[in-house]
């Protein structure tokens, strides 16, 4: 049988690579979703320079008001959908990074939970009689540490929702403002 001590440093030294497994695992799906950030970052560049470069091409073409105004009229309406496209595709990068972000905490956090639970539940039974008391503390504080995670979880979610939302409706008012000011310079 081990001994109170031995059982703390092994409960110790077994929390500590739980949280070093988090810190990589959350630090590994963060790189992953940061890389396809910068990936739809320079697929963006690449295009607007592309693009860029075609339009002073037709711009330096021109030799009347009336192109000029009927190339600008063209140039409006893609553009705009161009960065409502690249909007929506940000926000879809995102929410799926929380969403691994959250799932790999939450697996983390329970195997870790699960583990420090058997631990007191195996010094509850070696326990010497009249240290109740202690376990049942111990046992509330990994209760209300476990419940303070899920609240965390629970308001990360709705922000990251929220978020979403916001980004959603930038990129369709984004889009109507761009239709209308088309429509206006058609007229």
């Amino acid at each position: 049988m081990f001994s109170y001590q031995d059982q703390f440093s092994a409960a110790t030294k077994t929390h500590f690579q739980a949280q070093l497994d988090l810190i990589n695992a959350l630090t590994t799906k963060t790189f992953e979703g940061v890389e396809k950030i910068i990936e739809l970052n320079l697929n963006a560049a690449k295009a607007s320079l592309e693009e860029s470069s075609a339009a002073a091409k037709q711009f330096a073409a021109i030799k009347d008001p009336q192109e000029l105004l009927a190339l600008a009229q063209s140039q409006a309406q893609p553009t705009a959908e161009k960065a409502a496209a690249y909007g929506r595709h940000l926000a879809s990068i995102l929410s799926a990074m929380q969403a691994e972000l959250t799932k790999t905490a939450e697996t983390q956090v329970a195997e870790t939970s699960r583990k420090v639970s058997a631990l007191v539940d195996e010094i509850a039974k070696n326990a010497p009689a009249g240290s109740e008391n202690a376990v049942a503390l111990l046992k509330s504080a990994i209760g209300n540490a476990n419940a303070s995670y899920e609240q965390l979880s629970k308001n990360t979610k709705q922000a990251v929702e929220a978020l979403e939302g916001h980004l959603s409706n930038a990129a369709k008012q984004f889009t109507q403002a761009a239709e209308k000011t088309t429509a206006r310079a058609k007229k």
